[in-house]
């Protein structure tokens, strides 16, 4: 028996990385699972950015379905530099889907969950939302946005019978990932991050599907409001090396 046994689930950013990889969990896990992506392949192929395509999205699965259970939006981008590096277009295509495409894809969950009384959504941030990052610029804040964007709808919502959560992973691997870190002149930098995360290693698109398979069901149903850290210890502070002299 699965921990989402007879639940409806949406997720998007589910044709590849973290969000595949929460539609093969959840689904796993019980849940009838409807993906969303901006490619093809998918139930929805959509743009998050477009209100009325999320909105029309979202009403089909009701209409389909008839409930809404839990939501897990992993869609987004990368993308920033230094402030005055960054063009202005590339700041509004970072944080329009990043941000913006959150606060649609929350929004319509929150209108149906409301109406039944019930939900779970499960935004996925970064910790890179939590602290900044050289040339973080654009993705840092769309990223602290979503952080704060899920505070406030736990606020305004627990009352009413919905639980929202973010997650922030650090360095998972995935197509995002290699899209910088495989870039020509980065291999330093790639190891030197890899070598930041005190489990010596990037973590799994799996283990962020765990994270939020959990935040999805009822076994957190006293969690909400919450950022979820999964990062192989990146965030818990700074590792020098001193315990190499000591042998260890």
């Amino acid at each position: 028996m699965g921990r989402l046994d007879g639940a409806v689930a949406v997720v998007t950013g589910a044709a590849s990385g973290i969000g595949a990889a929460c539609a093969e969990r959840l689904s796993a896990d019980g849940a009838q699972v409807v993906t969303v992506d901006i490619t093809e392949g998918v139930d929805y192929a959509l743009d998050v950015r477009d209100e009325g395509a999320v909105e029309e999205a979202f009403a089909s699965v009701m209409s389909h379905f008839g409930r809404l259970d839990a939501v897990v939006h992993a869609a987004g981008v990368i993308g920033g530099g230094p402030v005055h590096l960054l063009d202005s277009d590339e700041w509004d295509r970072v944080l329009d889907v990043n941000l913006k495409g959150t606060f649609l894809v929350d929004k319509y969950s929150a209108i149906h969950m409301l109406a039944q009384g019930r939900g779970s959504i499960v935004n996925i941030a970064s910790i890179e939302g939590l602290e900044g990052t050289e040339g973080g610029s654009a993705y840092n804040a769309s990223k602290g946005g979503v952080v704060m964007l899920t505070k406030c709808m736990a606020i305004d919502y627990g009352r009413r019978g919905l639980r929202v959560n973010c997650i922030c992973p650090g360095g998972i691997d995935t197509p995002m990932l290699h899209s910088i870190a495989d870039a020509d002149g980065m291999g330093f930098y790639r190891e030197k991050l890899r070598e930041e995360h005190l489990l010596g290693r990037f973590g799994r698109p799996s283990e962020i599907a765990a994270a939020a398979a959990f935040l999805a069901s009822d076994d957190a149903s006293f969690i909400t409001g919450h950022a979820l850290v999964v990062d192989g210890g990146f965030t818990a502070g700074l590792r020098v090396g001193l315990l190499e002299q000591l042998g260890m």
